[in-house]
């Protein structure tokens, strides 16, 4: 039985203090005028302002003064809104990411369960102590969509009633993107995926001491139905909360990039506290060859993720067509280094450090691979969410930092718990004895 350690605990607790302090920072430092906004981003030497100032004198200069005026307060007040956004973003791209962490770890649950894998149910604990981060992270990300609904942030563009008015394209979509409508949905995704986390995780404690296979099959069965459900709330979820924040664009292709990333994340984080835990002296039945299918996972959904990146940009891109390819115009003239360094991080350096199947054995090259992985999915987060909500106002600083410390030791606190909160082994499993001897 895994005890939750107290440098942990007291480790988790100092990341979400620190965090907490970090995201305070950034909605106190938040401009509140529109002259506050100006004088921080000539303090940040962005240029914007000159930029506004030159445009404002052309115009005045060719007779249209009242026009640049009018443009002039436009613009400012867009500044003002992306610079109000910056605490709001850095807090939604934490939430959002450590929260498909673990969606995407109850996907890859329910497709072992389904599958009635032999390698596997040595894992099932971990699996389900980091799929318990989903109830509150769930919650959190809920409460951010809410607070957007009520007009506290200017994440979603299309909640503004002024907006929606003066935009035919976003009155022709008003039937779906609609605040009510929108809530709605969320509680279906949400409510769906955690019942099942919650039944399926009953059903597992209860196989425990069971005397049949009868909690095993009713999890076969629910977990088979689980996965039609999550495969069309998850591309549905990625348009509302992700795409939805640029409701001018959209991608055929985007919700199964968005089951890329959290899929190979989520993966990623079970090589991790395996290995952890092995490295505490815990799950003594998991060997290397359990470590080597896990890495076998994170190298093919890394190859995965970048096909899905390449072939969203290179069709849209050399489509060129205006609405679609502002999208990527965007990030390439703004976000440059982020766009095309994530490449690196997602696909690069885990294709060369996973490619060797020796490689995949050894424990320090699998966690190394694996912060890199996490990081570079981070930025792939980051980059979805900051170009739609903060524009060209961005740089990664104490709001930035501070939400992924807060989020990441609520992530272990939570998931260390739920670890520690039954035995690290499934008992009386059909195939546990399989998974004790597995060796590939």
């Amino acid at each position: 039985m895994y005890t939750f350690s107290n440098r942990l605990k007291i480790g988790s607790v100092i990341l979400m203090a620190i965090g907490l302090l970090g995201m305070g920072y950034g909605f106190f430092t938040m401009p509140a005028t529109v002259e506050e906004a100006k004088a921080m981003v000539a303090s940040h030497d962005t240029g914007h302002g000159e930029a506004a100032a030159a445009e404002a004198g052309h115009a005045e200069g060719t007779g249209h003064a009242a026009v640049a005026e009018s443009h002039d307060a436009s613009h400012d007040e867009h500044l003002l809104h992306q610079l109000q956004n910056r605490p709001w973003a850095a807090l939604y791209v934490a939430a959002i990411f450590f929260m498909v962490i673990a969606l995407g770890v109850l996907a890859f649950y329910a497709i072992q369960r389904a599958a009635q894998a032999g390698w596997s149910p040595l894992l099932f604990r971990i699996m389900e102590g980091i799929t318990a981060y989903l109830v509150p992270g769930g919650v959190i990300v809920f409460v951010i969509l809410v607070l957007s609904v009520l007009h506290m942030n200017h994440l979603f563009v299309w909640m503004d009633p002024e907006v929606v008015e003066h935009d035919k394209l976003l009155q022709g979509k008003a039937g779906y993107l609609n605040p009510t409508f929108f809530l709605i949905r969320a509680v279906i995704f949400m409510g769906g995926w955690i019942l099942y986390r919650e039944y399926s995780r009953k059903l597992s404690l209860a196989q425990d001491t069971a005397d049949d296979n009868t909690s095993f099959k009713k999890n076969f069965r629910i977990s088979a139905g689980f996965l039609v459900f999550y495969l069309v709330t998850e591309s549905m979820m990625s348009w509302d909360w992700l795409m939805s924040l640029e409701p001018h664009w959209f991608s055929t292709l985007f919700g199964w990039y968005v089951f890329a990333s959290m899929i190979v994340s989520g993966i990623t984080v079970i090589a991790m506290i395996t290995i952890y835990l092995k490295s505490r002296g815990f799950l003594p039945n998991v060997n290397d060859s359990h470590v080597h299918d896990l890495a076998k996972y994170m190298f093919g959904f890394c190859i995965f993720w970048a096909y899905l990146w390449f072939s969203q940009f290179m069709l849209i891109w050399y489509a060129n067509i205006p609405e679609e390819v502002t999208y990527f115009i965007a990030r390439i003239a703004d976000y440059k280094l982020p766009f095309f360094g994530m490449l690196a991080t997602n696909f690069v350096l885990p294709f060369l450090l996973l490619m060797n199947s020796d490689y995949k054995r050894v424990n320090w090259f699998v966690v190394m691979a694996g912060i890199i992985i996490l990081g570079g999915q981070y930025i792939n987060f980051f980059q979805m969410i900051m170009p739609s909500t903060v524009g060209d106002q961005w740089y990664i600083g104490i709001p930035e930092i501070g939400a992924v410390m807060f989020f990441a030791g609520f992530f272990i606190f939570w998931v260390f718990r739920a670890i520690a909160s039954a035995p690290l082994e499934a008992q009386h499993d059909p195939f546990i004895e399989e998974s004790r001897h597995y060796h590939y």
